[in-house]
């Protein structure tokens, strides 16, 4: 959320609306399209750590491929991937960080 808001001091009702407003979209856009590598592995070679990454999903992806969800679930996910607009997420976000 820092890297989102900053690290300004957001006091009183109207700015935790705000920031909630601003979360859910948020929320939205990191979930189903900006991916992320999961750390498979780390292993000590001398002093220094390999570390080995999986590809890179999103969580959305990540969920849609697992077998231990159930397929109503997926299935509502997938409704609602496809009425997302990434560019109109980021345009949203953008606006209601202006507005904070």
């Amino acid at each position: 959320m820092r890297q989102t808001v900053g690290y300004d001091r957001y006091e009183g009702p109207q700015a935790l609306e705000r920031m909630q407003a601003l979360y859910q979209v948020l929320r939205l856009y990191i979930n189903f399209f900006q991916p992320v590598m999961k750390l498979q592995s780390k292993k000590r070679v001398g002093s220094s750590v390999a570390k080995k990454y999986d590809t890179a999903k999103t969580p959305y992806r990540r969920v849609w491929q697992s077998s231990e969800i159930k397929v109503p679930i997926k299935v509502k996910l997938q409704q609602q991937y496809l009425s997302l607009n990434p560019a109109a997420l980021l345009r949203e976000i953008h606006a209601r960080q202006n507005d904070l």
